[in-house]
């Protein structure tokens, strides 16, 4: 009977315990609680989140990303650059970033700037080149410790993180960023990079012949530029060289054989961004998963049935419906993977 008594008292201890965790507070579905940790791996398939989908969130730190993830019951992410290098002690840019987009998005329309406007975006690009050099000299010398401890961090909490992608890997960034930004990448415990594909063969040899040199793969994200050859160069050059396919641009491009590219390059497949766009004829729309013409759950249940071992990557990028929030659109978007897989 004492026995039986302390188990009763136990179990009823721990059942009160997660009714009132946070996941629960949140509603957030039942597989991502486990000993209130994050779990994101359904029936064999690693649902994973790019942080970039927490971007409108004030708090853009480290330690807050990994609450957010926790929040939505995300195990396994892709780790934007800004939380890490500001915990590593990056320095703070002291020009209008958002202005500079203003300026720069009213050129790509093809209007023309005022005479002030004209001045403006010259003495902001000249604090933006400072500071890119700036940068530059930090990334070459910062030591590796603070990527490991938030390595440890994330890994103590339940989450893994399989992807780096900070601003290191562009054409006009030294040897020195590239170097650190593997480095980085490999601390944290990433199994590869990932960057915009920059349609520059030379530069994707560079990339996947310093990839050789660090022991780090480096996959390439496409928007709507992608085709069924779109990465077939870069693969050629380096084994090194991997694909960050991006399933919803690649619908919005018009092409109907989504699932024929990952059949033939699922071996090259480092991790899929996952998000629900329309075709062209319906308007090239980001919305709600479920309501577009991406095949998101066809996709997952193929890469259940042929075991395929990367990462669908939810990124958020509909526009949050009024009164809600990015943790409560990516815990749907999660719910809806759970569906798909069931």
């Amino acid at each position: 009977m004492k026995n039986r008594r302390e188990f009763l008292i136990k179990s009823a201890m721990g059942a009160a315990a997660l009714s009132l965790s946070p996941l629960a507070l949140r509603g957030a579905p039942a597989i991502i609680r486990k000993y209130n940790r994050p779990d994101s791996m359904i029936n064999g398939v690693q649902i994973g989140c790019i942080t970039y989908s927490f971007r409108s969130l004030p708090d853009q730190s480290a330690e807050a990303t990994l609450k957010y993830v926790k929040e939505c019951g995300i195990s396994a992410i892709e780790l934007m650059g800004d939380p890490a290098e500001s915990f590593a002690g990056m320095p703070q840019s002291n020009f209008d970033r958002r202005r500079m987009f203003q300026l720069g998005r009213k050129m790509r329309g093809g209007e023309e700037l005022t005479a002030d406007e004209q001045k403006e975006m010259a003495e902001i690009r000249a604090q933006s080149d400072a500071y890119s050099k700036e940068v530059a000299e930090w990334r070459a010398k910062v030591d590796m410790k603070p990527f490991e401890t938030i390595r440890k961090m994330y890994n103590d909490a339940g989450v893994s993180i399989y992807a780096f992608k900070p601003s290191a890997f562009g054409m006009s960034n030294t040897d020195a960023e590239i170097a650190y930004g593997m480095r980085a990448a490999k601390a944290l415990g990433a199994s590869h990079v990932t960057l915009e594909h920059p349609s520059n063969d030379a530069h994707t040899l560079k990339l996947g012949k310093m990839g050789e040199q660090y022991g780090m793969s480096v996959a390439y994200h496409g928007h709507e530029q992608q085709t069924f050859d779109f990465w077939d160069t870069a693969l050629e050059q380096s084994p090194r060289n991997a694909m960050n396919l991006d399933m919803g641009h690649y619908i919005a491009a018009g092409h109907p054989d989504l699932i024929q590219l990952i059949e033939k390059q699922h071996s090259h497949i480092l991790s899929m961004h996952t998000k629900d766009r329309q075709t062209p004829e319906h308007g090239k729309g980001n919305v709600v998963w479920g309501t577009g013409d991406t095949p998101i759950g066809d996709v997952l249940k193929l890469i259940q049935k042929n075991k395929y071992n990367f990462p669908a990557t939810i990124e958020l990028e509909y526009q949050i419906p009024e009164g809600s929030d990015p943790i409560k659109e990516v815990q749907k978007c999660l719910e809806f993977c759970q569906k798909s897989l069931a």
